[in-house]
């Protein structure tokens, strides 16, 4: 009896540290900076995508070079609330690369995102909202950069991990233990929420706390809901293959404005954002390569990836016509 109640205990240890024991980066700005091409770096190497499909055949050569775009911090969105959205308010709210000095106590010589954010000075609620320069794709397979500065899929990843680890997204998540945002604050009172993204398509706004500190902070939400005792959980068996792994992925980042604080400018940093959670199915070694079979998830992924680059390319297609259109001044200054 007793040798079974130790077993008991044991087991009930084992399971409670595989519950608590995931834990992941789901975004480093510093591992965002720009760094291609070499001689004039604006984009991500490692995020950058194309959508030079996406356009038609009216694009010279020379136009479709260009179409790519990435994660490079510089390329994020900041974007006021409509009510807010004067134009130059707008125009003097941005994201920013920001060097971390050699001398800091944290984060020592790396790089992290900076925003800025110009609220209009009347007292009305508002909102800024930092965006990826697109959905973050959850399924896009891993690239490199060949000598023509082309980009080259990874045919061996078959499950596109080319977001994971620390660029946006994190896969296999069940229920979310706690979020935390690693970020400098300059005593500004106003609110900070991350926003994110399942595999059904659904928004999560997570509130974190407010900005009013000064230095580097760790912000943490813990989920109110999460069931830490295994024998309060409801236990149920799911299917294993082919049933897709779920993933939240990060869909952006809100800064909160109360009509009772002043507007003007706003300042913070971000260094990264991490998550603890329950894995949504347990990585057993399989007697039969199921995929190898049937190629079910690979089919679906697919599927999923293609729709992801539809969307993505659009969109960048658009925005490329519009910077055509704009007003631009060569060298000597004339347009």
């Amino acid at each position: 009896m007793r040798r079974f109640f130790i077993f008991l205990t044991t087991l009930f240890f084992l399971l409670s540290a595989t519950l608590y024991a995931n834990e992941a980066v789901l975004i480093d700005f510093s591992q965002l900076v720009a760094n291609f091409p070499p001689d004039n770096p604006r984009e991500n190497e490692r995020t950058m995508v194309d959508f030079s499909a996406r356009a038609g055949t009216s694009f010279s050569d020379a136009d479709r070079a260009v179409m790519k775009t990435s994660l490079a911090i510089e390329n994020w969105e900041v974007r006021l609330a409509p009510s807010a959205r004067r134009i130059n308010n707008q125009r003097l709210t941005m994201a920013r690369e920001v060097p971390i000095l050699e001398n800091a106590r944290r984060f020592a010589g790396e790089r992290v995102m900076g925003i800025r954010i110009n609220f209009p000075n009347e007292a009305f609620n508002s909102w800024a909202s930092i965006r990826p320069p697109f959905e973050i794709p959850a399924f896009q397979r891993s690239t490199s950069v060949d000598a023509n500065g082309n980009l080259v899929e990874d045919e061996s990843d078959r499950h596109g991990n080319k977001f994971v680890d620390g660029f946006g997204v994190v896969k296999n998540v069940g229920v979310l233990r706690t979020v935390s945002v690693n970020m400098y604050g300059s005593n500004f009172p106003h609110a900070i929420e991350v926003v994110l993204k399942d595999q059904n398509n659904r928004e999560q706004v997570i509130f974190m706390d407010y900005m009013n500190f000064e230095g580097w902070r760790t912000l943490t939400w813990r989920n109110p809901n999460y069931i830490a005792e295994v024998r309060n959980r409801t236990l149920v068996q799911t299917p294993l293959y082919p049933n897709a792994v779920p993933f939240v992925k990060l869909a952006g980042i809100n800064i909160r404005k109360d009509a009772a604080q002043e507007g003007g400018d706003i300042i913070a940093y971000i260094k990264d954002i991490s998550i603890t959670f329950d894995k949504a199915i347990n990585e057993f070694e399989r007697d039969i390569d199921e995929e190898a079979i049937w190629g079910i998830m690979t089919e679906r992924e697919d599927a999923r990836r293609t729709a992801e680059f539809e969307r993505l390319g659009h969109i960048q297609v658009l925005r490329y016509l519009e910077s055509q259109r704009m007003f631009k001044e060569d060298d000597s200054g004339n347009n």
